[in-house]
C-alpha cells in the first residue's frame, strides 16, 4: 500500500496513518505506550510529507528537509544509573524497504543529525540515530562520569540498535529483515566497535575514515602541536602548506601512469620536505630549517616502545592542504579534550606539559578498551554472516589513513590472510580524498549501495565507482579499488574517465 501525504491536514494525516496501521502492526501514536527495558518513549508523532525542520536537543534548528510522510519516535535510554541517551527513529509511512539503518556521529558530538536520518528515510529505511548520551561537541561530559564515557564509547550505539529493532517490530508488525550501520569518522569508529563487540547487531556495515585508534589520534594531535609551537620559528604559515603540497604532488603524482594532480598510493612516495629548505633567507616559496622539521613531524610515524605496533601513523604526502587541522594556530580540540577530561581530568590541562616517555602509557591505560576499536578478531562477525566495507581518504588530514591500513593488515594476520577475509571485509582507500569527503580526489561514491549488494545479492565489491564534482558538475570518474589494489591507467584515453583505469595489484 502506497500512502503519500502532501498536506498538513491533521484529519488526512491521521486517516493515512490509521490506514497504514491496518497493514502494519500499530499506529504511530500508539508507540508512545510501548514498554521496553531501560527505555522511555518521549515522543511518537506522525509527520506529514513536505518540509520538515527538526528543532533538535536544546532547541537548535536546521534547514528544512523535504521528506515523505513518516512516524517520528524519540526515546531516552538508561542502561546505567548515569545514562541519558537520546535516540530517534524515523519510520516511513509507506514504501518501507523492510530494513533498518543506524547512523553514526562525529568526534565527541552529542546530537541527532536530521540530515543523516532524512537520507536513510528517503532510501526507504527505518532510520535511527542517538546522541551517544550527552549534548555538545566536547568531551567535558566524561569528566567524573565513567558510565557516560562507556555510553559514548560503544554502549549507546548498541542500545539504540536494540530499541530501534523493537520499535520497528511494533510499528510494522515484524522486525527488520536486515540491519545496516552507516558512519564516518567517529561514526566509523562506532562501526568497528559494533563489528567487534556486537556482531549480531548489523548485517552490513559501512565504516568510513574511522577514528579507530582514538587515543593514538589524540596523542598525535599533541605531537604535532608541540612540534608546530616549539617556538615561533617552528610554525608553518598556512600559505606554505600549498607550497609543500605542490612539491609533494610534483614528486609523486605520475607514479600510477597518469599525471592527474593526485597521488594514487602515497606510501610509495618518498617526498622529503627538506628539498624546499630555503637556500638563503626565509621566503614564501621555501621552508626554514625549523619549518622543515615541523613538516617532517607531521609526516612521521611514532613508534610505540611497548610493542611492535606503531602508536600512530603519520599523515601522507598529498594531505598538506588540510594541515591547519592539526598544525594550525591552536592544538586540535578533539584530541586535547581526551587529555583534559579523561586522562588527566583537568579542564585547564596544557598540551605542552605532555611527556611522551610517561604519558603515552597513562593514556592507553585510561582507554581501557572503551574508546579504541582496534580488536582485529572479527571471527564472530564473520560467523554471523556480516559484511563490512571500510574506506578512508589518502589525503585525510584529521585521522591518519595509515590507521585503517594498519587495522586491515592486523585483521588479515589474525584471521588467516586475504583468502579468509576478502569474503566479508574489504578496505577501499580513496586517493586525494580528505576527511570523510572533499579534497582533490574522486570523493563522491555510494558505499551503502555497495554493501547492500554484498549482503543481499552476494555481490562482493570488486571496485566502486567514484566521481569528483567541481562547480556542481562531475569532471572526473575513477574506480575505487579494494586495498591493496590501485587504479592504474591503461595508457590511452582521458585520465578523467574511469573506463580508462583498471584495479591492479602493485
Amino acid at each position: 500500500m502506497k500512502i503519500r501525504i502532501s498536506t498538513f491536514s491533521p484529519i488526512l494525516l491521521a486517516a493515512a496513518f490509521a490506514s497504514a496501521a491496518l497493514a502494519q502492526g500499530s499506529s504511530c501514536e500508539s508507540l508512545a505506550s510501548l514498554a521496553l527495558p531501560n527505555t522511555t518513549i518521549t515522543m511518537s508523532q506522525a509527520v506529514p510529507a513536505g518540509p520538515f525542520t527538526q528543532p533538535g536537543r536544546g532547541g537548535r534548528g536546521g534547514p528544512a528537509l523535504n521528506l515523505p510522510a513518516f512516524c517520528r519516535v524519540a526515546a531516552t535510554l538508561k542502561p546505567s544509573n548515569d545514562s541519558d541517551i537520546k535516540m530517534e527513529i524515523w519510520l516511513p509511512a509507506s514504501g518501507w524497504n523492510g530494513n533498518l539503518e543506524e547512523d553514526g556521529n562525529g568526534a565527541w558530538t552529542g546530537s541527532i543529525n536530521a540530515a543523516s536520518l532524512a537520507a536513510g528515510l528517503q532510501r526507504g529505511y527505518a532510520t535511527a540515530m542517538s546522541d551517544l548520551g550527552h549534548e555538545g561537541g566536547s568531551a567535558s561530559f566524561a569528566l567524573g562520569h565513567p558510565e557516560k564515557l562507556i555510553d559514548w564509547g560503544y554502549r549507546a550505539s548498541h542500545e539504540t540498535a536494540v530499541a530501534a529493532k523493537a520499535i520497528v517490530t511494533k510499528f510494522y508488525g515484524r522486525g527488520p529483515k536486515l540491519s545496516y550501520w552507516n558512519g564516518c569518522s567517529a561514526g566509523g569508529r562506532q562501526a568497528l566497535m559494533e563489528a567487534q563487540r556486537y556482531p549480531a547487531d548489523f548485517d552490513g556495515i559501512v565504516a568510513g575514515s574511522p577514528g579507530l585508534n582514538w587515543t593514538g589520534r589524540a596523542t598525535q594531535a599533541v605531537w604535532i602541536a608541540q612540534a608546530t609551537h616549539k617556538d615561533d620559528a617552528s610554525f608553518i604559515p598556512r600559505e606554505k602548506f600549498t607550497v609543500i603540497h605542490d612539491a609533494a604532488i610534483q614528486a609523486c603524482d605520475a607514479r600510477d601512469g597518469a599525471k592527474d594532480g593526485i597521488i594514487e598510493d602515497p606510501t610509495r612516495c618518498n617526498f622529503d620536505p627538506q628539498q624546499l629548505e630555503c637556500k638563503d633567507a626565509d621566503g614564501p616559496t621555501c621552508l626554514t630549517k625549523a619549518q622543515v622539521e615541523t613538516a617532517r613531524a607531521i609526516y612521521a610515524t611514532y613508534p610505540n616502545q611497548g610493542n611492535k605496533q606503531d602508536l600512530f601513523p603519520g599523515f601522507e604526502p598529498g594531505s598538506e592542504l588540510g594541515w591547519t587541522t592539526m598544525a594550525g594556530p591552536n592544538a586540535f580540540g578533539p584530541g586535547t579534550d581526551l587529555f583534559k577530561y579523561i586522562v588527566f581530568q583537568d579542564a585547564n590541562w596544557d598540551y605542552k606539559t605532555f611527556h611522551f616517555a610517561t604519558d603515552v602509557a597513562r593514556t592507553e591505560k585510561a582507554d581501557g578498551g572503551t574508546m579504541n576499536a582496534m580488536n582485529p578478531d572479527l571471527g564472530a562477525f564473520l560467523k554471523r554472516g556480516g559484511k563490512m566495507i571500510q574506506y578512508h581518504g589518502w589525503a585525510d588530514p584529521q585521522i591518519a589513513p595509515g590507521s585503517s591500513v594498519n587495522y586491515y593488515k592486523n585483521v588479515l594476520e589474525t584471521m588467516g590472510g586475504t583468502g579468509k577475509v576478502q569474503g566479508f571485509y574489504r578496505l577501499f582507500m580513496v586517493p586525494g580524498m580528505a576527511h570523510c569527503g572533499g579534497g582533490e580526489g574522486t570523493s563522491q561514491f555510494d558505499m551503502l549501495t555497495a554493501v547492500e549488494g554484498w549482503v543481499e545479492k552476494g555481490q562482493a565489491p570488486e571496485q566502486i565507482p567514484a566521481s569528483r564534482v567541481k562547480d556542481g558538475k562531475v569532471d572526473r570518474t575513477r574506480p575505487l579499488c579494494p586495498y591493496p589494489q590501485v587504479a592504474q591507467y591503461k595508457g590511452s584515453g582521458s585520465i578523467d574517465d574511469a573506463a580508462n583505469f583498471a584495479c591492479k595489484a602493485q
